[in-house]
């Protein structure tokens, strides 16, 4: 699952409350800064579980998200921020 976050999602702490969120949770991937502003969140699991995961208590910072779905391609370990 790959979500593009826009709102007042960057330099309010949406990325930690991201990866703390994501530990309550079966899946595995990252959530980065993206130049124009955006956070990226890219996240491998069960399509329910990521599914519940999206929707689990980050609305607050929110304006729009855009989401795509592919098959998972298992190249991640853990939850994890990158730059």
């Amino acid at each position: 699952m790959q979500v593009l976050y826009r709102g007042q999602v960057q330099g309010v702490g949406f990325r930690y409350t991201v990866r703390s969120v994501a530990t309550g949770f079966v899946v595995s991937g990252t959530v980065r800064n993206l130049p124009d502003g955006a956070v990226e969140l890219i996240a491998e699991g069960d399509r329910e579980e990521l599914a519940a995961f999206r929707e689990s208590g980050m609305e607050h910072f929110i304006r729009n998200e855009a989401v795509s779905w592919a098959e998972a391609m298992n190249e991640f370990r853990g939850f994890e921020i990158v730059s």
